[in-house]
């Protein structure tokens, strides 16, 4: 797989709501702080977005598509100068589908998913990640358009099985907004998604990725780069955050503690299949990234399960 896909498959993103609003005349709601990605899309009208630290509020247009990765409170309205009512008493909690019709509806329609990462570690995601990501190009809207009519269609029939087919649909349109954000280039951003939109930086992450196991050199990922050593180092730790030797050692044991908490290995076996010829060499590097050793880790992960 791909590093996106990678790491998608790691944190495990489960759509536990997808809804549709259906909105008309004067209205301001708030959401409170919460969990996980939220990712809508603004099917017909408009509306604005207010999210908490950031300064500016943004104005959506239909075929708008953003993502909230960062669980802050916000609040979508008419005009932010209506008071706000919390979205508690708009929305049941945990609503499984279908659409909310709000004062009548008719003005504006909005269809979105709320995404809980189930993956342990779902903070390497969200802490890179801006709060607001906004899809607005005329061409990214298109590539999104059939996804969100589909589950228009979807929360608005009732048919049965509807509620499983908009789940995918909300996956396929987390991916497609990653992608895109993704193409609109590092734009300053630091992280390893915005260094995936690097052309060189995505090349050396892809390799790691692919095979883990292998004694990877500053020297041949910066070949598979194609840079020199020092400016491939220098490149990799200011658009990453972190060294790409770090970022190599943190994504072995990411696969790692997937290993202990789901299957039956013995830890000699899994560290020898991530370039560990050392169990101990292996369970120091683990205990350093994962805060626990893999026998405590392994341990606790199934206490949970149970």
């Amino acid at each position: 797989m791909d590093p996106l896909s990678d790491v998608l498959s790691l944190l495990k993103p489960q759509s536990n709501v997808s809804a549709g609003f259906d909105a008309g005349g004067e209205w301001s709601i708030e959401f409170p702080r919460n969990i996980g990605i939220k990712c809508y899309a603004v099917v017909s009208g408009q509306c604005w977005l207010a999210v908490e630290g950031v300064p500016e509020p943004v104005h959506l247009t239909a075929g708008d598509c953003f993502l909230l990765p960062g669980g802050r409170p916000f609040r979508l309205a008419s005009d932010l100068e209506v008071k706000p009512v919390g979205a508690h008493t708009i929305f049941p909690p945990a609503r499984a589908g279908g659409v909310v019709t709000y004062n009548g509806g008719g003005d504006v329609f909005l269809v979105g998913s709320r995404f809980v990462l189930s993956g342990r570690h779902a903070d390497i995601l969200l802490k890179m990640m801006p709060p607001i990501i906004h899809i607005r190009r005329d061409e990214d809207k298109a590539a999104l358009r059939w996804s969100v009519e589909r589950m228009m269609q979807e929360l608005s029939e009732g048919q049965p099985g509807g509620f499983l087919v908009a789940q995918h649909l909300s996956h396929m349109m987390l991916v497609q907004a990653l992608r895109l954000h993704m193409a609109e280039g590092p734009n300053g951003g630091v992280g390893w998604l915005f260094a995936l939109a690097d052309k060189q930086m995505g090349a050396a992450i892809g390799a790691m990725h692919e095979d883990p196991a292998h004694r990877w050199t500053l020297q041949e990922l910066a070949e598979r780069a194609g840079m020199s050593r020092s400016n491939f180092a220098l490149k990799f730790k200011e658009m990453v955050g972190t060294s790409a030797m770090e970022y190599l050692t943190r994504w072995r044991m990411l696969l790692a503690g997937e290993r202990l908490a789901n299957s039956n290995e013995h830890t000699s076996v899994i560290a020898l299949s991530l370039g560990y010829e050392s169990e101990s060499a292996f369970s120091t590097a683990f205990k350093r990234v994962m805060g626990a050793s893999p026998r405590q880790y392994g341990r606790d992960r199934s206490a949970v399960a149970a």
